[in-house]
């Protein structure tokens, strides 16, 4: 009885330990304001924003979309995204790189 009594104990233990483990991870999105300098889709994005020009890296996927919440298509982007347009970056930091995740051009 002893032995089962024990079993259930460790079996108990261990659980908890590892619920204990478990862990999240946060993501903070930050946003720079400018006007685009430099434009090369999946290859190069730099914004010239109060402080400088700002280099940003592309993710996994990135957002286009306007002010008013319509998605770009990549027919839009052709049109709309280029040198002197203001845009909006909403980006997270990775090391010491700026990631991409969305950009909202004007109207």
């Amino acid at each position: 009885m002893k032995k089962v009594i024990l079993s259930l104990a460790a079996i108990c233990a261990s659980t908890a330990f590892a619920v204990a483990q478990t862990s999240s991870t946060t993501t903070t999105t930050t946003t720079g304001m400018g006007t685009i300098t430099e434009y090369s889709p999946g290859q190069t994005f730099i914004v010239k924003e109060t402080s400088g020009p700002v280099t940003y890296s592309y993710g996994d996927s990135v957002t286009y979309v306007t002010k008013s919440g319509k998605v770009l298509t990549d027919a839009d982007l052709k049109s709309r995204m280029k040198v002197g347009a203001p845009v909006s970056v909403g980006y997270s930091t990775v090391g010491e790189k700026r990631v991409i995740s969305r950009v909202e051009i004007d109207d």
